[in-house]
């Protein structure tokens, strides 16, 4: 374990942020970094618990325990080593997931866990620099000469790609876009995803043998039948990409767009894809949609664009400071949060549903919304516990900002083309080993499970490929399991 008094004699030290006044004026990550003595005493306040929930908050199954205990005795290349095993990006985990780890941690109890997300990223960037993460291409005798192909590069299907590749089959990823990535390349913005980060990792499994063909927009061409016929076994990962829409009058006037959108738009004007943002929100009054990290991420851009005025609306009551009592450790904190975005500035309104849109000339100029409370006698669960209060606010709005999640994947090409079953919520349905209803094709990620965290779907991706792996070995997989020796549970 870690130093026996650890978690006495240290507070919890959350990952620095760069001050917003110079943030704001770039793109740059706004987290920055702790010393190694620092990073050191925060592992070191880790417990090793008779019972790890940690671990078993983590999709991926991460020996949390593991290497907090060796970072904390200076091992830094031994760390590594333990989380490289159970994780394949953990730079991306690092700085993107939001630690279901940390929720379940014991030091959670009082609100002040280990810091392990940004141990994760640490560590990840120690091993970059160190030259400790070098490719593993598979070796001439363990290839099979299977070609598989997986459609979509979020993070999903590039674990599900790597995997396959390290255990020696071709993997082949098919990407629509022009650039691998999926949402960690056009739908988080740099200063959450330096866009080198990604690129280092995809140079690092080309050179272990993954292919990558972009451009290619299965479903149109090739068919999803065509590719089918063509591969030893198809692997779904399209992730959850149908957005949820705003179903009000006035949803049609100009100044309303998707967030998907408009953080595409951004993120191609800062990487230098196009000359400027088509959609720079410059000197207009914008308001977003939708409380989540969509939501934040359009919010931060939007101020780094120069808006006169930025506003996030929920539709949800302000949650608690503090779990309530039917909120215990170790379950997911239903409490207040606010993101590196929101603190950077810009208003926050709660209890608040849009029922029109109001325009001039075809353009949007006002936001009608109605305030909720909860209804007499029930906690503000779900929408459903709310009530409308009678009152109504208009908002001035330049530009409306639709960040309200999303109902699932694409699949009206695969159900015509290839007749892949879904489940009731409209995902593709998967068995225990992540077999779609058509053989020889799998699915992973949000594909399957519904729009979920980036951890969730690095942890499908890996299991997919195992199971594959098994599958046409008619055996056992090469491939380790969830963890180190745990089972993996889907659900």
């Amino acid at each position: 374990m870690g130093k026996p008094t650890g978690f006495i004699e240290w507070q919890r030290l959350v990952a620095p942020r760069r001050p917003i006044a110079e943030r704001l004026h770039d793109w740059r990550e706004v987290e920055g970094h702790h010393d190694d003595g620092a990073l050191r005493q925060q592992a070191g306040r880790c417990m090793d618990c008779g019972v790890p929930f940690c671990m078993q908050g983590c999709p991926l199954g991460n020996p949390i325990p593991d290497f907090n205990d060796r970072l904390w005795r200076d091992q830094w290349q031994a760390a590594w080593r333990r989380l490289d095993a159970t994780n394949n990006f953990p730079e991306f985990t690092g700085r993107l997931c939001p630690a279901p780890c940390e929720a379940a941690c014991v030091l959670g109890l009082d609100g002040a866990a280990v810091t392990i997300e940004h141990i994760e990223k640490e560590l990840a960037e120690r091993a970059w620099r160190s030259g400790w993460i070098t490719p593993q291409p598979a070796a001439a005798r363990q290839k099979t000469g299977q070609r598989i192909a997986i459609v979509g590069s979020g993070p999903a299907g590039l674990a599900c790609a790597q995997q396959l590749a390290r255990a020696g089959h071709t993997a082949i990823v098919y990407e629509a876009a022009d650039r691998a990535g999926g949402l960690l390349r056009y739908g988080i913005p740099d200063f959450k995803l330096d866009k080198a980060v990604l690129d280092r990792r995809l140079a690092q499994l080309e050179r272990e043998g993954v292919e990558f063909r972009l451009g290619v927009r299965v479903g149109v061409e090739p068919t999803w039948a065509a590719l089918h016929a063509d591969h030893a076994a198809v692997v779904i990962a399209i992730g959850a990409g149908v957005p949820r829409e705003l179903a009000v009058p006035g949803r049609e006037l100009a100044g309303v767009m998707l967030a998907m959108d408009y953080l595409e738009d951004a993120n191609r004007a800062v990487a230098g894809l196009q000359p400027h943002a088509r959609h720079d929100v410059a000197g207009q009054r914008v308001i977003v949609l939708g409380g989540g990290d969509t939501g934040s991420d359009c919010l931060g851009t939007a101020l780094r664009q120069g808006a006169a005025s930025v506003q996030q609306l929920e539709l949800m009551p302000a949650p608690p400071t503090a779990r309530r009592d039917d909120n215990p450790w170790p379950t997911w904190p239903l409490t207040f949060r606010t993101s590196s975005s929101q603190e950077e500035g810009g208003e926050r309104g709660f209890a608040l549903r849009t029922t029109a849109l109001v325009g001039d000339g075809g353009r949007l100029t006002t936001l009608r919304a109605e305030k909720l409370a909860p209804a007499p006698g029930r906690a503000a669960v779900g929408p459903g516990d709310l009530i409308a209060t009678g009152e109504v606010v208009e908002l001035p709005c330049d530009r409306l900002i639709l960040a309200l999640g999303f109902t699932g994947p694409d699949t009206s090409a695969l159900t015509a083309q290839l007749g892949i079953a879904r489940d009731g919520r409209g995902n593709i349905a998967v068995d225990a080993r992540q077999r779609t209803s058509v053989e020889r094709v799998y699915a992973c990620g949000d594909a399957h499970k519904g729009a979920s965290l980036i951890v969730w779907a690095i942890a499908l991706g890996r299991e997919t490929a195992r199971h594959l792996d098994a599958d046409l070995r008619a055996g056992a997989s090469v491939l380790p399991a969830r963890g180190v020796d745990q089972p993996f549970e889907r659900r």
